[in-house]
């Protein structure tokens, strides 16, 4: 893999991740600050949303998770050879 190959598919994953993130920052507090809670307006369309937006929050939670994963195998290298150097220093 050369190094402009490995650089684009790091900036991919960063920008994934960050999308990700800002996706479940926003259902979340939607969710817990917007939306009504429980069943307090039956039948009403802000019922249906919450259901629907917490959905979309836990599917963004799944590939934000793998996202992180793959993440942290692209850099794998780096922090092996920085814990390595912490672990040296003491």
């Amino acid at each position: 893999m050369s190094t402009t190959t490995k650089t684009r598919s790091r900036w991919l994953i960063n920008l994934l991740s960050f999308f990700f993130l800002i996706i479940l920052a926003v259902t979340g507090l939607m969710n817990w600050l917007v939306l009504p809670k429980g069943y307090q307006v039956r039948g009403s369309v802000l019922v249906s949303f919450r259901h629907f937006l917490t959905d979309v929050h836990q599917w963004t939670a799944l590939l934000f998770m793998i996202t992180i994963a793959i993440h942290i195998v692209l850099h794998w290298g780096y922090i092996r050879t920085h814990l390595k150097k912490t672990g040296d220093s003491t």
